[in-house]
């Protein structure tokens, strides 16, 4: 059960609290985030540097949804050099790829030998747990703003895995009652083959089928693959009043399947893996098709700044917004941490980044880096509220209020926030 609440930072509208949903995940962990319970501030004595590198998607499945992410690391890193509070961020961008193409093979020991401390990365669960012990093993934290798989929460990271997404216990409820509260009965499910795909089709459907509906059919693919029939037919053969996709870029080629095999658009559910402003990059109508993606409704220039900081480096405007402000929000936790512990390596920073979220229960509020690093070096502590909520981490490196935003798909392929939960 979730319990729901309403955030109090003034950024954000609409928040999860997350502690109910992942107790028994938490009880007796070995692994997780980790910190120290000090809730004192030292502060730099001295301007600090932090090599910060990212590990995102430029390619493969997830390259779609790459530029989002991105572009709130760069925006990030922007104000954060542009205040100077007594830190300056030495970025270096490098791809991820997914866990077909392989790219964070080359980016990650790139990475490790230009010294960074912290790696923002990757979006895809599956990718981040094919490189997370080696950084673990550097002392370089990994901190990911887009990871969902619930196994996080429990991995042997000596306290340097940190994420701002909320777990798939979180969307995966969300979504199952969704479905049942619009009615459906009989669903089908197709699902990447890997930590992200099979974790939330596996919440969903227990949720699902806990409100009395039924799992009449699923097929799994893999990364990868191109052919999507045998799983079309699968599904369209028990004959689903609704289809859930837990996929990436492969929605673009599957959803035109289903409809040409007789599925109706209207009736499909999209997660935060596929959820895009497709336009006429997908070959049918979705309107009607609803989705669902982590993050709060955001009520200030945010969108413009990111905009601004992203066209400005040569880029196209930006058409999705999915986990920029989780990923903003990581650096700037990452930029108060250092700040507040005196120190830029991964075990620094990892004392101080439950403290600095608010985790430690006694701070005082602040929802900028600038208001923050102003506490901090006054002496005090600060408790950050951002962009992707209030954070607040606990022992494990896990946030612990989340926001579930409810999406529909309008006759232009866009989508539009109907509801946040």
């Amino acid at each position: 059960m979730s319990v729901f609440t309403r955030s109090g930072a003034g950024k954000v509208v609409g928040a999860i609290a997350v502690g109910a949903v992942s107790a028994l995940l938490l009880a007796g962990c070995a692994g997780g985030g980790g910190s120290s319970t000090s809730t004192e501030s030292t502060g730099p004595q001295e301007d600090l540097t932090l090599k910060l590198g990212s590990v995102l998607p430029q390619t493969g499945s997830l390259a779609f949804l790459g530029p989002p992410e991105q572009a709130g690391v760069q925006l990030a890193v922007d104000e954060i050099n542009e205040a100077k509070k007594g830190i300056t961020i030495d970025f270096t961008p490098g791809d991820s790829g997914d866990a077909d193409n392989k790219a964070f093979e080359t980016t990650v020991p790139k990475l490790q030998s230009e010294g960074v401390t912290a790696m923002i990365g990757a979006a895809a669960s599956g990718v981040t747990k094919l490189f997370l012990d080696s950084n673990v093993d550097a002392g370089i934290i990994t901190f990911s703003p887009a990871n969902t798989s619930p196994d996080f929460t429990t991995w042997d990271d000596k306290g340097l895995y940190w994420r701002t997404a909320p777990s798939d216990l979180l969307q995966g409820e969300v979504l199952g009652n969704l479905i049942a509260e619009d009615g459906h009965k009989n669903i089908g499910i197709i699902y990447q083959n890997d930590a992200y795909g099979t974790g939330l089709y596996g919440v969903v459907k227990e949720v699902f089928e806990g409100t009395g509906g039924k799992v009449v059919a699923e097929a799994s693919y893999n990364d990868g693959d191109s052919s999507f029939d045998a799983q079309v037919a699968t599904i369209m053969a028990a004959k689903p009043d609704a289809i859930v996709l837990v996929t990436f870029d492969q929605f673009k080629t599957i959803a035109p399947l289903l409809v040409n095999a007789g599925a109706e658009a209207k009736n499909f559910y999209l997660v935060d893996g596929n959820l895009s402003n497709y336009g006429d990059a997908v070959s049918v109508s979705l309107e009607g098709a609803k989705g669902t993606l982590p993050g709060p409704e955001l009520t200030d220039d945010f969108e413009e700044r990111l905009n601004e900081s992203w066209t400005a480096a040569g880029n196209t405007a930006l058409e999705d917004y999915s986990y920029s402000a989780e990923s903003y929000d990581a650096v700037v936790l990452l930029a108060l941490a250092a700040l507040a512990s005196g120190g830029t390596t991964g075990a620094d920073m990892s004392s101080k980044l439950q403290e600095v979220s608010g985790g430690s229960g006694d701070g005082t509020k602040c929802t900028s880096f600038a208001e923050c690093a102003d506490i901090i070096n006054e002496g005090g502590v600060a408790d950050y509220d951002g962009y992707s909520g209030p954070v607040t981490f606990d022992e494990a490196g896990d946030p612990t209020e989340a926001s579930i935003g409810i999406f529909q798909y309008g006759s232009d392929n866009t989508y539009t926030r109907i509801e946040t939960r």
